[in-house]
């Protein structure tokens, strides 16, 4: 089961997924899209651990974590 977590003011909320669903599938590329669209960050781990970000939906990582962009003030 993959997950997408998507951070903002109130917390996070977490999405599950299986990628072997087709219509879940389609839920999961369609949130990236409109998240990343709306100007969010989308970050997932590499196979060392490490956090990179991505600008294409991975149907095959385990996690993708989405945070707001930040704005100084």
């Amino acid at each position: 089961m993959a997950t997408q977590i998507v951070m903002d003011h109130s917390g996070d909320t977490r999405h599950l997924f299986d990628a072997n669903d087709a219509k879940a599938l389609l839920e999961a590329e369609e949130r990236f899209a409109r998240l990343t669209g709306a100007g969010f960050t989308a970050a997932v781990r590499t196979a060392s651990g490490e956090p990179a970000v991505t600008r294409s939906f991975d149907p095959a990582a385990g996690e993708t974590l989405f945070f707001p962009r930040l704005v100084g003030g």
